[in-house]
């Protein structure tokens, strides 16, 4: 058991180290694995989750096709009309990168609504900088809502084999999409006093075109399919995972005959993020490694051990815990480690693991809200404002990174408790 906590050790030190290099560190630890025995190489295939892959790779190539139909853009322009000033204007296009973020990866997210906010900001002379910090912390939280939101929820719904439906309603009780809004919602309240001060009025107009809107029926029609087949118990595994990968598919065959060229594969293939798949893939074996060699189960242990027999205090440890060291560490390889180990914890308690799942989802996705390094969104915030020659310091995010986490993972823990805790 000691050669691999030390290889894994080593691993989760090189991610952070060498955060551009992840999907190397990760690779090589998996060949570590399976070359010294740790894994035997006919176990290599089943540990990894197929289906996740598959559920990323389509979700990718699908939200490509829909930014390309530049349809987020004119719904968040309509969306500012609503609004009576510049301090709504804020707290609208936050929530609606939220709302957004439900379905669509975070990242791409920010990647859609940022510019909005960007814009808006220099035609009103407001300072642009929380705007969008503010639109990146709303789209992280609400990533961990439904099971196409977020690498995390994927992961979750992988492991513990949970579909579209489960992240509303599970085993006769709310799932841990209601936690979510719970926290989004009192996060409006901490937004709207940050932007007290904004009370300009807002004079907004509808002017990006949409030619076509194909895109975003395969957006939502993806969203159907996954409902419908999460009302078929026994359908084959890979069935999310080819259910996003035949629209993304379909939508690239749609656009060649639309563009009369076959540019689109080659545009849209390129915008998967082939690293993070390959950070996944071999994640996925260093932890089938360590399962193998007894790494998890003593980790679900000592868990155990400092938790004693008391649910409470099991589930608070891992909230905060995860809240804790994902605001440093990519919540991705921590979710991923820490399936196994709670689910671990659970069969050692004898009791459900959903209350301590999604207790690691809370604290892991909220959590990466509380520093600039916790979560890819707000990395890709930042950036658009450096591109733009804005200088964004610490303790800019802090003031609002700061109350909007406390908030939002109090409430979403408080909840989750009250509905599976109790």
């Amino acid at each position: 058991m000691l050669p691999a906590l030390i290889i894994f050790i080593i691993m989760y030190i090189l991610l952070l180290v060498l955060p551009a290099k992840r999907y190397i560190v990760a690779l090589t630890a998996a060949a570590i694995f399976v070359i010294t025995g740790i894994l035997p190489i006919n176990k290599i295939v089943q540990s990894v989750e197929w289906n996740v892959i598959l559920m990323l790779a389509g979700t990718m190539m699908i939200v490509e096709l829909f930014i390309e139909s530049k349809m987020p853009v004119r719904m968040a322009e309509k969306l500012l009309k609503t609004v009576p000033n510049v301090q709504w204007a804020i707290v609208a296009i936050a929530l609606f990168a939220g709302l957004i973020s439900a379905f669509v990866d975070n990242v791409a997210t920010v990647l859609m609504v940022a510019p909005i906010g960007l814009a808006v900001s220099k035609k009103l002379g407001t300072n642009p900088i929380p705007v969008i910090i503010a639109i990146a912390v709303s789209s992280n939280l609400q990533g961990a809502a439904t099971l196409v939101g977020d690498t995390t929820s994927i992961l979750l719904g992988g492991y513990a084999n949970m579909s579209f439906n489960d992240f509303f309603w599970f085993q006769g009780r709310p799932g841990i999409a209601l936690s979510v809004e719970m926290g989004a919602l009192m996060t409006i309240p901490v937004l709207l006093f940050l932007f007290r001060r904004e009370k300009a009025k807002v004079n907004a107009s509808v002017e990006t075109e949409v030619k076509d809107k194909v895109p975003t029926y395969l957006l939502f029609g993806t969203i159907a399919a996954l409902i419908a087949a999460s009302q078929f118990p026994n359908k084959p595994e890979l069935t999310n995972g080819i259910i996003c990968v035949v629209f993304a598919v379909f939508g690239m065959i749609y656009r060649a005959f639309k563009e009369k060229s076959t540019n689109v594969f080659p545009r849209v293939l390129k915008s998967v993020d082939y690293q993070t798949l390959l950070l996944l893939t071999g994640l996925f074996i260093v932890i089938g490694g360590i399962t193998e060699a007894g790494v998890i189960q003593a980790i679900a242990d000592l868990f155990v051990k400092i938790g004693g027999n008391s649910l409470f205090l099991m589930y608070t440890l891992i909230v905060f815990a995860s809240v804790i060291i994902s605001a440093f560490v990519d919540n991705i390889p921590y979710v991923a480690t820490m399936l196994p180990v709670v689910q671990g914890i659970a069969v050692s308690m004898g009791v459900s693991p959903y209350v301590l799942f999604y207790g690691l989802l809370i604290g892991a996705t909220l959590g990466g809200n509380l520093t600039p390094v916790g979560a890819s969104a707000n990395i890709a915030g930042i950036g658009i404002l450096q591109k733009d020659g804005y200088e964004v310091s610490t303790t800019d995010y802090l003031k609002i990174g700061i109350p909007f986490t406390i908030v939002a993972v109090l409430a979403g823990y408080i909840t989750n408790w009250l509905i599976w805790g109790m």
